[in-house]
């Protein structure tokens, strides 16, 4: 650890930190291709930040860390870059079972898991059945996941739920809409990261990130370590969230 990680973190110890942090996980392919590299080892390398941030948001107090691992587009992607992905995948999940045991991680998974290969969904599947009663942070990997497709999924059961009569239309609000989400169980996001520098939010838990406070950053996701996550979580502390009132009354001087 650098010195100047250990003052990060020392200054985190001493105040709040975002109890929800999403991240859009995007670089990996111009990290590799910026080396020469192909770009399937800007995805290997990219799952060394993954553990890094993972450790690290459990080490501050992160209750919630969400990671956008695999959008339902991808699958668009060359095929073999899909295959390897999914390898890596399942390689992370078998390697780092004893993280997230040992450090009291429940791991979960958000998004169309059946369109998952088998292999991966079961080596998934083990490990948060196995995490399920830790209750040091929740991570969630959102994998096949996209944020239209989930509202639309919740869309059509509140239909389902109406026509069957176990739902009033009167009784369709914000909260029957967020309980038939696929993150049901996620909070809303305190913050949300995006490496890479690209200014939209790529189908990311539209939902939940309607309050979030954003930060972008020019790192690659394979630059992105303990540092930046320190940095990134000290520049939320900075943030006035005011979800619609004035900042006035947000301080308390005004009623």
């Amino acid at each position: 650890m650098t010195q100047r990680e250990t003052d990060l973190r020392a200054q985190l110890a001493a105040g709040e930190v975002p109890a929800h942090v999403g991240i859009i996980m995007d670089g990996n392919g111009r990290w590799a291709e910026l080396r020469g590299l192909p770009r399937l080892e800007g995805h290997r390398v990219g799952s060394e930040s993954v553990r890094a941030i993972t450790t690290a948001a459990r080490e501050v107090g992160v209750k919630a860390l969400t990671l956008y691992a695999f959008s339902a587009q991808n699958w668009a992607r060359p095929g073999d870059e899909v295959e390897g992905l999914m390898e890596l995948l399942r390689l992370y999940l078998l390697q780092e079972r004893p993280t997230v045991m040992e450090n009291g991680i429940r791991l979960r998974a958000v998004g169309d898991l059946d369109a998952l290969p088998a292999g991966v969904r079961e080596v998934l599947n083990d490990l948060a059945r196995d995490s399920s009663a830790n209750d040091g942070m929740i991570l969630t990997l959102a994998l096949s996941y996209g944020g239209r497709e989930e509202l639309v999924h919740a869309a059509r059961r509140i239909a389902e739920d109406v026509a069957a009569g176990r739902l009033r239309p009167a009784d369709v609000d914000a909260e029957a809409f967020a309980s038939r989400l696929h993150s049901a169980a996620l909070p809303d996001l305190d913050l949300c990261i995006r490496t890479s520098g690209e200014l939209r939010v790529s189908n990311f838990l539209p939902w939940q990130i309607a309050y979030a406070e954003i930060l972008v950053t020019e790192a690659l996701w394979p630059e992105f370590r303990e540092e930046a996550f320190f940095s990134a979580l000290l520049d939320y502390r900075k943030r006035e969230r005011r979800f619609g009132l004035t900042g006035a009354q947000v301080r308390g001087t005004i009623g």
